[in-house]
Order: C-alpha cells, then structure tokens, then sequence
C-alpha cells in the first residue's frame, strides 16, 4: 500500500485538507491507479467502450463505498473527499473519473431521499463495494430541459413499467443498477406540481427490455461509454423504487454536478500538465535563442509551465473548497446561494485552467509532441468533451448577475 499521498504538480497546489481515515482511503486507491487504471487509461480511450477492467479495480479498493453516511453503516466521508478522488482519477482517467462521480453522486442522493425499507438495502450494497449506479436522465428532446418523454406508469406489485429512450448514460453500459428516471403521470398532485410525477428506479442492465445500444462515439470521454438506452415495457422490481413523490431530485442535486465537473476539468488539466514533464526533459529540443541544452532550462517553457500550473492549483483550491460548502449546505449552515455561486466560479476557473493547460502542453513540448502514437491528445479530446457539459460562459453570466442585481440563482437542471 501507498504509504504517502503523492503530491500533484511537485508541491504547487495547496494540501488536500482531507482527514487520516480519508487520506488512507485514497492511499489505497492511488495503489489501483498505479497499478490498473492508469496503465490501461490509452487503451480506454482507443477502444470508446466502458473501462471494465478499470472499474473492478475500483471496486477492490473499496473506494465506492464512501458515500455510505455513519447513520447507514459508513464512514460518513466528507464532500471534499470525492471531489479530491475526482481531481486524481482524471489526471490518468477522466472517464473512469467520470464514472465514478456519477456513482458518487447518485449515492448521497439515494440514500437521502429513497423510501426508508431501501436505504439500508443499497447501503449494504454498497458497503460490500461490489455494486456501481449508472445513470440514465437525458433523453433526446430539443431543449435540454424539455419534460421527459420517459412514462413510468405503476404496476400492481408496487413497481413501475418503464418505456422511453435515454442518451448520455454515463457509466450505465456495465453498471451493477442504472437509475433511471422517469415520468409517472398518475402521481398524486402531479397536476398542480409536475415534480411529483419524478420517479427514480433501480433497474439492473440484464432486466428484459433494457437495449444498451452502445452507440456512444464521441471526440473525448470516449470510455464514459455514454450511448443511447432503450426500455420497453421494463417492469421494475418494487425494492428498487428509489424515490418518494415529492422528495426528489435534492433542490441542490445539480450543483454538486457542477462541481464534480470542475474537479474533472482541474484533474485532466493536471494530468496533462504531469504528462509533460518527462517529455520536456527527455525529447523536447530548446529554442536556440535560448541558449540551453535542455528544454526545461527555456525560460519561456518554464514561464509557461508555472502559469498553467498556477492556474491550475487556483482552481484546485476553489473546487476542493466547494465540497465543505455542500456539507455546511447539508448542514443548514449556509443557503443556497452562497453554495450555488462559487460553485459557478469553481466551473468557470477550472474549465479555462483545465481546458487551457491540456492544450498548451504542446507548446511546452514541441513538435514532437504531436505524433498520433504519444497519445497527448486524449487529454484535450476530453477537456474540451467534458467542458461542454453546460456553456461556462452561462456560469460567468449568472455570477455577474448575482454580484450586480443580488439575483439568487433558483434550483434547475443546470443551476
């Protein structure tokens, strides 16, 4: 096992602030990247399927089984702590990365707001760490915030039979349970408030009538394996009904999204930032105005190099910070702007710092750099896949709307 948490960028960004129970869990899963996730992470990409291999060995490292709360068996891990995992497995992985914050995510969530004969069910699950959630939520409507076309009508068992299409389904290609959200249309008071139609189930992939096309071929994230599902009059089991009318999705579910994003963006960032040091040093030719025999000895690459990671460990620090804003949120300490707005913030920062630094890297190595066989580019295929998520530039607008009319940005999906 790790006995040190290695450091990211030499000693640039600031420390991690995590606690020793959290620290010697990321230990163990900085063993898993050494020694599974990393090494297989080009090959993820080149294939553009789900990372199998990669997410046994996370499994093994018991990692997805933090989100479990004390009240249900776990160790009550805080929300700086998954963010920190996100920044390390990006830096190697950003699917696997994003996978994870998926199942992290949907986790807290559950176990917040499912029925109460559930709660301990999934906890036990997920304590045993054999069990990842996948997610199945967008569907392909114009607009992205169009009422789902997804029926979940309820059968006389107590489950649901669920018909619709969803796309963007990261991590649920292989997981364990997919939720998938739906609209029930004969909810109580669905009527006068359409949320009480939300309903969320737990649905295995092997459920008759789930069709995972695995049709998803984009520019970077490739390994999310986030294509097209289909369910077709899939009857759900009754213990799987994850949530209560009227209970879900959490007022803030959308702004821990945001923030798990920005810890992708800063973690691809580093990565890519990391990724270029032996090359700079060993392959990267000096400018001859500079005067040097070796690369990293250019002043120029060296400024270059100390601006991106600056940049980089600024957006580390606001992105790692927001996770004790969600748990003082969680808490009733704060409300929910002042947990909304620097999570804008922290998106915004670390979409410039991470999409930035993984395409200058080339400027710090050169030329040679580019060759297919390198692989350096999956760093900003991802970054810049990832980083359109939702618009950043709707982040610096909202921000400037809070600090300039007071405005409080009201729970949506990307707000």
């Amino acid at each position: 096992m790790t006995s040190t948490i290695p450091a990211l960028l030499g000693k640039a960004l600031p420390p991690s602030g995590l606690s020793a129970d959290e620290n010697a869990a990321l230990s163990r899963l900085l063993d898993a990247i050494e020694t599974d996730i990393a090494p297989a992470a080009a090959e993820h990409d080149r294939i553009g399927r789900y990372p199998t291999a990669a997410i046994a060995a996370l499994k093994r490292s018991g990692i997805l089984a933090t989100a479990v709360p004390r009240g249900l068996g776990g160790l009550g891990f805080s929300q700086r702590f998954p963010l920190e995992i996100q920044v390390r497995l990006a830096a190697v992985d950003s699917s696997v990365a994003q996978i994870f914050k998926v199942h992290d995510e949907l986790s807290r969530e559950i176990l917040v707001y499912a029925p109460p004969d559930l709660k301990p069910v999934l906890a036990e699950r997920l304590l045993k760490g054999q069990t990842i959630l996948g997610l199945a939520v967008s569907e392909p409507t114009r607009k992205a915030d169009d009422p789902w076309t997804t029926v979940c009508l309820p059968s006389s068992d107590g489950g649901f039979i669920i018909d619709g299409k969803k796309i963007y389904t990261t991590g649920a290609a292989e997981a364990d349970l997919i939720a998938v959200w739906g609209f029930n249309p004969n909810a109580d008071g669905v009527a006068e408030n359409p949320l009480m139609g939300a309903q969320l189930n737990l649905v295995p992939p092997t459920t008759p009538g789930v069709i995972i096309h695995r049709d998803w071929d984009a520019l970077g994230q490739r390994a999310t394996d986030s294509g097209t599902i289909t369910f077709s009059k899939v009857q759900t089991d009754p213990t799987w009904r994850a949530s209560l009318p009227g209970k879900a999705p959490l007022p803030f579910a959308s702004l821990r999204y945001l923030a798990g994003f920005a810890a992708c963006m800063v973690g691809i960032g580093i990565g890519a930032v990391s990724a270029a040091v032996p090359f700079v040093n060993a392959e990267s030719r000096p400018w001859p105005s500079g005067d040097v025999d070796n690369a990293a000895d250019d002043p120029y690459v060296r400024r270059l190099a100390g601006e991106l990671s600056a940049e980089l460990a600024a957006a580390y620090a606001l992105t790692l910070s927001t996770g004790d804003l969600l748990d003082a949120f969680e808490r009733g300490d704060i409300d929910r702007t002042a947990l909304a707005i620097p999570i804008y913030a922290a998106k915004a920062v670390a979409s410039r710092a991470g999409l930035r630094a993984a395409s200058e890297v080339y400027a710090l190595m050169g030329t040679r750099a580019t060759g297919h066989k390198r692989g350096f580019d999956r760093y900003w295929r991802n970054a810049r896949t990832l980083s359109l998520h939702d618009p950043v530039e709707w982040k610096h607008a909202e921000i400037g709307r809070h600090i300039l009319t007071g405005w409080e940005p009201p729970p949506g999906v990307y707000q």
